[in-house]
């Protein structure tokens, strides 16, 4: 008798109505793509659970890749056996072996199935007293115990678990809608983007790419951030634009203090137009409120004015050490801290201004026409599609910007 299969138990979304099952098929279409590595692996779905049968491949390898898909809860190992007190004794033996060194237990069973004879309550020392027969040092506690083993009787037969493993939460990705995200190469946007992903929404990106003044090595690093959110769902495709034409004019001929909330108003401009391209009805950023001068309440104001469509910003009322904490978690902190900079911190004013207003940022640019800018940048765009271990780069020119142009 072995572990065969995981079990996965649902979160939030147990407690969707007549839509959940749409929920569980996006759900299984996401655990299939993260387990496409490994083919011998299927999944079957049952009245509220969800199960891998591994089938011989590699149980935690599985259980690594699992862990990472939005929408679940928690996951067990697990054994299936008959509605049978002897297979059912065998079965809780082995699942308090394979915890190492416990010295503990406690046994909860769940019987979901009424026709089984032993209630749940009397189960439970039938099953624990087997282990303390078969054991040496071994205590029951059911406060504290090193290990719970927990047996569900079900229509189909009884399924037992002695660990469980926490999932990623949230919903599946894909379930409420598509986002673009302004990934830049630092530490607060991939980690917007995750959270965003967590909530059940799919990403596109969108990196704004300023070369010579930056470099391939930074564009390397939005690719790298890109896999790494991946993980967590399906392809992003990263929308590259080219940005040095528009950041030159906005040097030449802004004032300082507002060269850096014009930028940031041509970059909504340009990704309200990639958005609608593609069919996304909003936008996701890493602003956190007073972080740095585009991002105060003035600033995202002022910024705002240029789209209609709404601003996903999940770190609004994060400070910085908690970001860098789900950072870490996630494996884009490393990524973030490379040093090649993205094109943010080129031209940066010595004095942004903090409270920027509508007015002055439209008389500005009211004396400059910037319509060919974005056009040409649009035109000259490409599209790299990114998977957790996959990279497809189109650098040909999109002419279906033609028709928003």
């Amino acid at each position: 008798m072995n572990f065969d299969r995981i079990m996965i138990r649902y979160g939030e979304m147990a407690l969707k109505g007549k839509n959940k099952k749409a929920f569980e098929q996006k759900l299984q279409s996401n655990i299939a793509r993260m387990l496409r590595k490994h083919p011998e692996t299927t999944i079957q779905k049952t009245q509220g659970r969800m199960f891998v049968h591994l089938n011989g491949e590699d149980p935690h390898e599985v259980m690594q890749k699992c862990q990472n898909v939005f929408g679940i809860h928690s996951l067990s190992f697990t054994v299936k056996v008959d509605k049978e007190e002897e297979q059912m004794k065998e079965a809780v033996l082995l699942a308090f072996n394979e915890a190492n060194d416990a010295k503990s237990f406690k046994i909860s069973s769940k019987r979901t199935d009424k026709t089984f004879p032993i209630p749940s309550q009397e189960m439970n020392p039938i099953l624990g007293g087997h282990i303390l027969r078969n054991t040496e040092n071994v205590k029951v506690d059911v406060h504290n115990p090193d290990v719970e083993i927990k047996v569900e009787v079900r229509h189909e037969g009884t399924y037992v678990t002695a660990q469980d493993y926490p999932g990623g939460g949230g919903l599946p990705v894909g379930t409420t809608g598509k986002s673009l995200l302004m990934l830049s190469g630092g530490i607060d946007s991939p980690v917007s983007g995750y959270l965003t992903m967590k909530r059940g929404v799919e990403i596109d990106a969108v990196h704004f790419h300023s070369p010579p003044y930056t470099s391939e090595r930074a564009k390397q690093k939005v690719i790298d951030l890109a896999q790494e959110l991946a993980k967590y769902g399906s392809k992003i495709n990263i929308h590259v634009i080219p940005f040095t034409g528009i950041q030159q004019k906005i040097h030449r001929e802004m004032p300082e203090g507002y060269s850096m909330t014009i930028m940031r108003r041509m970059m909504m401009r340009i990704s309200e137009k990639v958005a609608s391209k593609e069919n996304i009805l909003s936008l996701t950023t890493g602003e956190s409120l007073g972080q740095v001068a585009s991002q105060t309440m003035e600033s995202m104001n002022t910024i705002n004015e240029v789209t209609n469509y709404p601003i996903v910003r999940p770190l609004v009322s994060m400070d910085k050490l908690e970001i860098i904490d789900i950072a870490r978690k996630i494996g884009t902190y490393d990524i973030s801290i490379r040093p090649f900079e993205d094109c943010c911190t080129v031209f940066v004013p010595k004095a942004p201004k903090t409270k920027p207003n509508r007015e002055k940022a439209n008389y500005y640019e009211s004396n400059t026409d910037f319509t060919q800018d974005i056009d040409d940048a649009l035109e000259e765009s490409y599209v790299i599609e990114v998977t957790a271990d996959h990279i497809k780069t189109n650098q040909q020119k999109d002419d279906e910007f033609s028709d928003l142009l």
